[in-house]
């Protein structure tokens, strides 16, 4: 990002002011908490992808594999909540992983409209593969940051979800301007 872009995007600059008048004045992006959550994923991510790539596997398929391997198996529903994706992308990227022959699908015989997913021995060799090189990405990353700020991160991170998790924050009356009478 340009200087100039982070000066707009910071609040610096005075291109703005007049429509903001007369509304009520957000935060600036540089101060929203869900911009810097999505800036600390994309570097963090940008340290895991060369060896994603050298396993032919996309940021969504590691997540599918890495929770299936947490488990012997698991449905598709827990596994969509496991690794935060919506049931539509996640039935495509089962769809590619088990044409790789990454994991199986199976009926759940308690739910015949159900799947139980498993990793096959490809695809475990694959997040063994895959592994070695991350858990070297991570010890560089822990050296780079410290290991007591990444404790301390990983510890609010948590607690952090666990306080917003469940009910969104109540708002007093509505938001303005929402809906035409």
């Amino acid at each position: 990002m340009s200087d100039r872009d982070h000066e707009a995007l910071s609040g610096d600059s005075t291109g703005r002011q007049g429509s903001a008048r007369n509304r009520a004045r957000l935060r600036d992006v540089s101060r929203s908490l869900p911009i810097a959550l999505l800036r600390t994923r994309e570097a963090m991510m940008r340290q895991f992808r060369p060896v994603l790539k050298s396993v032919d596997l996309t940021e969504q398929q590691w997540r599918v594999l890495k929770a299936l391997d947490s488990v012997p198996e698991i449905d598709a529903t827990g596994l969509a909540m496991a690794t935060f994706l919506l049931p539509p992308s996640l039935s495509r990227i089962l769809r590619d992983l088990e044409g790789r022959h990454l994991i199986n699908r199976r009926p759940d015989p308690a739910d015949l409209r159900a799947w139980l997913i498993s990793l096959t021995p490809d695809g475990q060799k694959t997040i063994d593969a895959a592994g070695v090189w991350a858990e070297t990405v991570y010890a560089a990353i822990t050296e780079r940051i410290g290991q007591e700020r990444l404790d301390t991160l990983m510890r609010l991170l948590r607690d952090i979800e666990q306080d917003l998790d469940g009910q969104p924050v109540e708002q007093e009356g509505e938001a303005p301007g929402l809906h035409d009478d």
